[in-house]
């Protein structure tokens, strides 16, 4: 398998397989082919799963893409972003804000991973239920705006803005903190909770996301 990442802010994920190579996304996910490729639609792993993946955002079903000869399969961003893709070693796994699953090779593992922090779930901008994507296989997601990776030691800390958190991995633990001082609560302009993600591991932080978007539009609408 060999892949391109396209497009700018607007990407597409060009991927071209060899005979009997597959991929795997949520159904509807590819974009466009190009070639002999055999499309099938699956459970991916039994209902306990597929429900797990609705919860988070995904399609109950995944889609299966065969290659029967040397074709290509895109598959793009639904908002202005970035693609990253990540090779995941087997058992190695990464946890991911809803609808950030794209596509992934064949034998990579889409499920459910539910906030143990009801804090973090509650007011940490990502939800009690996020995905968990465990290999082996290449992966690949698709982030909101600009996106800034750090690499954090064991106890290290960073401390970011609710739906902030894209992606990270497994090792990396997610908490909520109060922003400190009452003048800081409600006059900052930061909201009252900050999300804190603690090493060791690599976190995919994202600039902008849809409800961002919806909330710096919103004002502009017209009312009736």
């Amino acid at each position: 398998m060999q892949y391109s990442i396209e497009g700018g802010s607007l990407p597409a994920l060009i991927i071209s397989l060899q005979a009997g190579e597959q991929l795997i996304s949520e159904v509807g996910g590819r974009t466009w082919s190009r070639g002999p490729v055999v499309t099938e639609t699956t459970s991916g792993g039994g209902a306990k799963k597929a429900l797990g993946r609705m919860l988070t955002g995904e399609s109950m079903f995944m889609s299966t893409y065969t290659a029967q000869g040397p074709c290509e399969i895109a598959f793009t961003s639904s908002f202005p972003g970035r693609i990253v893709g990540r090779e995941l070693q087997a058992g190695e796994s990464m946890i991911a804000q809803k609808s950030a699953f794209l596509c992934a090779t064949a034998g990579v593992e889409l499920a459910m991973h539910v906030n143990k922090n009801a804090g973090t779930g509650l007011v940490g901008g990502e939800g009690f239920l996020m995905q968990r994507v465990t290999g082996p296989g290449m992966v690949f997601f698709e982030i909101d705006g600009y996106c800034k990776e750090y690499d954090l030691q064991p106890g290290e800390q960073i401390v970011c803005d609710t739906g902030v958190m894209a992606l990270m991995d497994s090792t990396v633990t997610m908490s909520v903190q109060t922003v400190k001082g009452l003048k800081n609560k409600l006059l900052g302009g930061e909201g009252l909770f900050d999300t804190v993600l603690t090493g060791p591991g690599k976190v995919y932080l994202q600039t902008m996301t849809v409800a961002q978007l919806a909330k710096l539009v919103i004002p502009f609408l017209p009312k009736k």
